[in-house]
């Protein structure tokens, strides 16, 4: 294949909204600027995601100077949402990690639960330097992540989609492929490679900026969800299931840390070690 390349940036400003993709973005050392600084927690002070509530594909946040949100969601008045001040922090649950953020206001509690219909909170993760380390068993000391699954980046590639797209339509659930990317949710997409070499990557350079892969990114039912309309079908667990087991997991994508900071740009060369 012909060079490999960025082909689209994505940036979910709160964790399980939809996506946004911008032609740049900037990479801090716990991920891109401004992605999933903010989550959802239930009354439990657990993160809610689209496992529990797919609706939240429907919901969508702009990102403002500073920092702040403009939500907007089918059916409600948009809300615009400042950051808030890190006076005081609760805890909460992501994934068995105990983590401290800081609540926005009432306006934004009300707006979330609106939409849900279920009583969630919003928060902020003020300082991604030091709130939340990767997980010890694949990070180096001092690395961090704001409110992503596990690692500050997750990496795609276009002619993996397409080969899983192709496994699809010989299966038993044809109808429901092809599949767009946006169901893996991926930070980053590679175009120009051979189909499942991310298996053998170890590192990553998109433009001058440098990651190193950490592991396989096991895959679970977001994918499952149609983010244009939140309905939930059988691919493409179905398929991966049969195709792309790893100790256990079925996996698509590669999990990334980056090694040095920097602007990353759509068409920016991409070389993988």
């Amino acid at each position: 294949m012909g060079t490999a390349r960025l082909l689209s940036i994505h940036v979910h400003p709160v964790k399980a909204f939809r996506g946004l993709s911008p032609r740049e973005a900037v990479v801090e050392p716990w991920g891109l600027a401004g992605d999933r600084r903010w989550a959802l927690i239930d009354d439990g002070g657990k993160v809610v995601t689209q496992r529990q509530q797919p609706r939240l594909a429907l919901a969508a946040a702009e990102l403002l100077p500073g920092g702040g949100l403009r939500l907007s969601a089918p059916g409600l008045e948009p809300l615009t949402v400042r950051v808030p001040e890190p006076v005081e922090t609760v805890s909460l649950e992501i994934f068995r990690d105990k983590v401290e953020g800081v609540l926005a206001d009432r306006a934004a509690h009300a707006w979330c639960s609106a939409h849900l219909g279920a009583d969630v909170r919003l928060v902020h993760m003020d300082d991604p330097a030091t709130r939340r380390p990767v997980d010890p068993e694949y990070a180096r000391p001092g690395e961090t992540v704001a409110f992503a699954d596990g690692y500050p980046l997750l990496v795609t590639a276009a002619s993996s989609l397409d080969a899983l797209n192709s496994l699809i339509a010989g299966g038993e659930h044809a109808a429901e492929g092809p599949l767009p990317m946006d169901r893996f949710r991926p930070n980053v997409v590679v175009a120009g490679t051979e189909p499942w070499a991310e298996d053998g990557w170890t590192r990553l350079t998109i433009g001058e900026v440098s990651f190193r892969v950490a592991k396989p990114c096991g895959r679970c039912v977001v994918t499952t969800t149609d983010q244009a309309t939140a309905d939930r079908g059988r691919e493409p667990l179905f398929t991966l299931g049969r195709h792309r087991r790893l100790g256990g997991r079925l996996v698509f994508g590669q999990n990334l840390v980056p090694l040095s900071r920097g602007t990353i740009r759509v068409g920016d060369p991409v070389t993988v070690e």
